[in-house]
């Protein structure tokens, strides 16, 4: 070996000590050094990249394991909020004088005459009340057409009719005829009756008359149903608060109600004042008022019944 060559190889290995003291691993060598230190001829390659003293790059730290997530359960769902509560509509109970009767059959003879005839004798000797029939001269039944198309509704006789036997003779009576003449009727031509076919008693009084009471009105209003059934008239009138009442089975504040069409078993019902209320008020500021008021209520069943209507009826009660 000659000398060039053997430092050469002291120079190199002294080199890779100091590099290896530095901590370096491995030298990359070209194939061409490697071939002249061997004396053998190789053909170029290609250029190796520069070369590094850096530290190798630490390893990647293993990945963590990641834990499968925890199944979250479905929300529960909220009860359903409670609904507020209604206060239930209030139910106006019948008074508890108040006896609710059956019905009055009505007669099954084909001949309206008979039936109505069959009707009234019942009536005629009804004794279910008996404060009633201890007092009374007589059962006052109703009068006028049997086939009327308008039938007027009072509450009870008074002292007038239970001498003479028929409904509205004395002084309201008398009003309720003007008015009825006044529509171009007549009594003949209408049909009225009452609530109760017999006087409410009055102990202990010499004049005077009372209104019916509810248990008196629940045990004869079967009577009235079964004449309404009979005559099956295209319009009613009721007079007066207890007349509703009976009609209806309840208590009605007449102002209430008075010039609005209710329905009654499939019938119109038109209701108004009493006449007796009428006379009443014609002593006072307003009496002319609430004759016109009863006379619109009139003008009213008038035109559900189809009749002539004058322009002269029309003006009644608008001026003294």
């Amino acid at each position: 070996m000659s000398d060039a060559y053997a430092q050469l190889l002291a120079a190199t290995i002294q080199h890779l000590e100091v590099l290896k003291s530095r901590g370096v691993r491995h030298v990359p060598v070209r194939p061409e050094t490697l071939a002249a230190l061997a004396g053998t001829p190789v053909k170029p390659a290609a250029r190796p990249a520069p070369l590094s003293f850096a530290a190798p790059p630490a390893p990647a730290p293993a990945p963590r394991p990641v834990a499968a997530p925890r199944p979250v359960p479905p929300p529960t769902p909220a009860p359903p909020p409670a609904p507020a509560p209604v206060a239930p509509a209030p139910v106006v109970p019948p008074p508890p004088s108040v006896v609710v009767r059956a019905p009055v059959a009505i007669p099954a003879a084909g001949d309206r005459a008979a039936a109505f005839a069959e009707l009234r004798q019942r009536a005629l000797a009804c004794v279910q009340c008996p404060n009633l029939v201890a007092s009374r001269r007589q059962v006052v039944f109703g009068v006028g057409n049997e086939a009327a198309e308008l039938m007027f509704v009072g509450e009870a006789p008074g002292v007038e009719e239970d001498a003479q036997g028929e409904p509205f003779v004395g002084p309201a009576g008398q009003m309720l005829t003007k008015m009825i003449g006044a529509m171009g009727l007549s009594r003949a031509q209408v049909y009225i009756g009452n609530v109760l076919k017999c006087r409410p008693d009055t102990p202990g009084q010499k004049f005077g008359n009372r209104p019916p009471t509810p248990e008196e009105m629940a045990t004869c209003v079967p009577f009235l149903q079964a004449q309404i059934d009979l005559i099956r008239p295209r319009v009613l009138v009721a007079l007066g608060a207890s007349a509703m009442a009976g009609l209806l089975g309840h208590p009605v504040k007449i102002t209430g109600v008075r010039g609005r069409w209710l329905d009654y078993r499939g019938i119109p019902l038109m209701p108004t004042f009493h006449p007796s209320y009428v006379l009443r008020q014609q002593e006072a500021a307003g009496g002319l008022a609430v004759k016109r008021q009863v006379w619109e209520d009139l003008l009213a069943a008038m035109a559900k019944l189809g009749l002539p209507i004058s322009d002269k009826q029309r003006n009644y009660f608008l001026k003294a």
